[in-house]
């Protein structure tokens, strides 16, 4: 999954969180996903900011 797709997924799950239309099983299972896709986010950007770094540093 690209950054842009996880990012969009986790843009809808707070989207359907915030509905309030859930029950409390499926919020749970809404912040768990949410969770494990901010992860992803966060790995991926430190990814990018590493090769940003390195290039630079080779400039």
């Amino acid at each position: 999954m690209t950054f842009e797709e996880a990012l969009n997924k986790l843009n809808e799950i707070v989207s359907e969180l915030e509905s309030g239309n859930l029950t409390l099983e499926e919020s749970l299972e809404k912040f768990k996903e949410g969770v494990t896709l901010s992860g992803e986010c966060k790995k991926k950007l430190e990814e990018a900011k590493i090769v940003v770094e390195t290039i630079d540093d080779n400039h």
